[in-house]
């Protein structure tokens, strides 16, 4: 029954998505594949969210994939994300399991419900220097000319222009077509009223600061990454970092950081909404209800 379909479970940060993940997989006898951007990373733990002990369930661990499977400072992106989650979910498959995709991380769902087409591009110093004398705003224009954007963060920067460019002009030259496996999805989103998600959140970062979360990140730099890697990673790794790198206080640090997750919620939510736009059906949950009221929402939906 469980062969061709796959249950989409999303929605913003701090809707307590992985557990009702969990307890759908333990009902349906599924394994979660996570849509998550950080938590493919070794040691990353609670700044990004994992969670781990929401995957019990009556003490019995739901198998999850694509968590834990680099160290951190390796390079992960949605190219590879694609390939990844078609492998784990045909292995998920071939024991007649239910593939559970779960996560915040709506370009990384869109890529493979969207079946965008992606190639492994190396670097090309040739188009590389081609493009050493442009500004950003041209290199910005160009790319815009060039192809559709699953992904407006390609143009925050020159290097991320010149990359995406790059893969523009190898996709030209050769194209690529991902080889998706044939499944019926449905989605089911998490949502609370801004307000709650706000308070959410609020207390969810007081409790992984609390929980260990600045040593977490000392950890990380004492392993041989820079200040300026964990940044990269945004939110939580970004203003930790420059707390510990004494660039800010810890009353700015939490400040500040607090309001970069609200405004990471609130891009999450348009990311959802352009879903929609795009002709993506998703089912939204209240997350007000009870888990078994969810629990049986989503199956009886699904």
């Amino acid at each position: 029954m469980n062969k061709n379909k796959l249950l989409v479970i999303t929605g913003p940060t701090a809707t307590g998505k992985t557990r009702l993940a969990a307890l759908l997989a333990n009902e349906l006898d599924g394994e979660i594949i996570s849509a998550d951007s950080r938590q493919v990373y070794r040691g990353m733990d609670i700044g990004s969210g994992k969670d781990i002990a929401d995957y019990y369930v009556d003490n019995n661990l739901i198998p999850y994939h694509l968590i834990d499977i680099l160290d951190a400072g390796e390079e992960y992106n949605v190219f590879q994300f694609q390939k990844d989650f078609y492998q784990k979910f045909n292995e998920i498959k071939s024991k007649d399991k239910l593939p559970i995709l779960c996560g915040g991380t709506g370009m990384y769902i869109e890529s493979v419900l969207a079946d965008y087409n992606f190639a492994e591009v190396a670097v090309n110093p040739d188009f590389r220097k081609s493009l050493d004398n442009m500004s950003l705003p041209e290199l910005q224009k160009l790319l815009i000319e060039r192809k559709s954007l699953h992904n407006t963060t390609d143009l925050s920067d020159k290097e991320r222009c010149i990359r995406a460019l790059e893969i523009a002009e190898y996709e030209r030259n050769y194209p690529y077509k991902a080889n998706k496996p044939q499944f019926d999805y449905k989605i089911f989103a998490i949502n609370f009223d801004r307000e709650i998600i706000r308070n959410r959140i609020t207390e969810r970062l007081r409790f992984r600061l609390d929980y260990g979360m600045i040593t977490e990140i000392e950890n990380l730099l004492n392993l041989g990454l820079s200040i300026e890697q964990l940044k990269f990673y945004g939110l939580e790794y970004r203003y930790i970092a420059m707390f510990i790198n004494k660039e800010i206080t810890y009353f700015e640090m939490f400040r500040l950081l607090n309001i970069a997750i609200h405004q990471f919620a609130k891009r999450q939510m348009t990311w959802f909404r352009r879903m929609e736009k795009k002709g993506f059906k998703i089912n939204w949950i209240d997350g007000n209800l009870s888990e078994k009221e969810k629990l049986d929402l989503i199956i009886a939906g699904f």
